[in-house]
């Protein structure tokens, strides 16, 4: 068994956090893992005070990031990373048609994970999925632009991830639930924030995939969702 200590976020900074930070509270996490719309000094002072690396995705308002990225902290859109043996990988943004920076169209964001293809079956797939967005049925909202993405659901069939983490849809929204079990896959609405310990079956040696294979597989399942 593998546990992971995670300290999850999105949407809205924690007034706890910024004014009143409490160093013991934050022992021993492994992973910090942000989901989108929070000021970049906000995930650069989590990653400094708790001590531990930040992975984040892009929220719908963070085309400030553009010029101002979070210091210290790694974006997940651009790679997957590993830690502890488990395997992160992360896509931004929401559902939109407007030309702003990290809203996407359904078919934009097919074309994100198409591309992300090879990296997956490099190692073998992925063990957490961490978005912005939610998966389209798994959590998200009923207008146009709290509507979740096929593709990710498309890679949670795929893949059976054990964790998948994302933002967008506030728990003070009707709908919202904090918490869906779909499958093997824990979903967890990160909204504010939250201390996890994330546990994993060890897993045997993970054999890379044919990335043929890999895009195959990709491209029939998406296309039988969409």
């Amino acid at each position: 068994m593998i546990r992971i200590r995670a300290l999850v976020v999105a949407d809205e900074e924690s007034c706890y956090i910024w004014d009143y930070f409490d160093r013991s509270v934050f022992q021993g996490v492994d992973v910090i893992i942000s989901c989108g719309d929070l000021k970049a000094s906000y995930l650069s002072f989590l990653t400094t005070m708790v001590a531990a690396p930040l992975l984040y995705v892009h929220g719908n308002h963070d085309a400030r990031f553009l010029v101002s990225p979070p210091e210290g902290c790694d974006n997940l859109e651009l790679k997957m990373h590993v830690i502890k043996g488990i395997r992160f990988l992360g896509f931004g943004g929401a559902n939109s048609r407007s030309p702003k920076p990290f809203h996407y169209t359904e078919q934009e964001v097919a074309r994100q994970v198409t591309r992300r293809m090879q990296e997956i079956s490099f190692h073998g797939g992925f063990d957490v999925l961490v978005t912005h967005s939610p998966a389209f049925g798994l959590g998200d909202g009923q207008d146009a632009f709290h509507k979740g993405f096929i593709a990710y659901r498309t890679l949670l069939d795929l893949y059976r991830p054990a964790y998948h983490f994302h933002g967008h849809q506030h728990l003070n929204y009707g709908s919202s639930k904090r918490l869906i079990q779909y499958g093997p896959t824990t979903i967890y609405n990160s909204f504010g924030y939250s201390l996890l310990d994330l546990e994993f079956q060890t897993a045997p040696k993970r054999n890379r995939i044919s990335y043929i294979k890999a895009r195959y597989d990709w491209s029939r399942a998406y296309g039988k969702q969409s």
